[in-house]
């Protein structure tokens, strides 16, 4: 068994997931994780899936199969992780243009690896603008300063709230 990670995006509809889930078991797959959204009336989401080496083309042909799916895989060999520490990282602050970009870039610049970003823009009644929302999860390594890290994101906007966890 070979891990296998595949991008799935369609018009979304009831049974979507369902049938792509019958296509990795009956390919032999076993389901390891994904994340799904609806985006703008669509269906996008990704898989990560151990099926046999040998049927991974096979699978990704019979959910390219399935109507009005767009599929795109990537076969990845195994890896193992050095230590770091996991942060979850949540920012909120008015919505501005460029603004995951800045993030990203602090992000960047302390050589941390995005694990998980889920992001939002959400309207703000009582100020009449769309409040940004971000939740990541971040590999930091032991030597970055986690202090630092929040300063750098608080001084992308003068209105942005930053809160740093640690992940157990």
């Amino acid at each position: 068994m070979k891990p296998v990670i595949f991008t799935i995006i369609g018009k979304d509809r009831p049974g979507l997931v369902d049938a792509v889930a019958k296509k990795v078991y009956e390919y032999g797959g076993n389901w390891q994780g994904s994340s799904f959204a609806h985006m703008a009336g669509q269906f996008a989401g990704f898989v990560e899936a151990r099926v046999p080496g040998d049927k991974h083309q096979d699978l990704i042909t019979a959910l390219n199969a399935l109507e009005g799916l767009q599929v795109q895989s990537q076969s990845v060999s195994e890896t193992s992780d050095t230590a770091h520490d996991l942060l979850t990282i949540e920012v909120m602050g008015n919505d501005q243009p460029g603004i995951v970009q800045e993030i990203t870039s602090v992000l960047h610049r302390f050589s941390l690896n995005i694990m998980h970003f889920d992001s939002t823009c959400e309207s703000a009644p009582n100020w009449g603008s769309e409040m940004f929302k971000a939740r990541l999860q971040v590999k930091v390594p032991a030597e970055v300063n986690q202090d630092d890290v929040k300063d750098a994101l608080e001084a992308v906007a003068n209105d942005l709230v930053v809160d740093i966890t640690t992940t157990l």
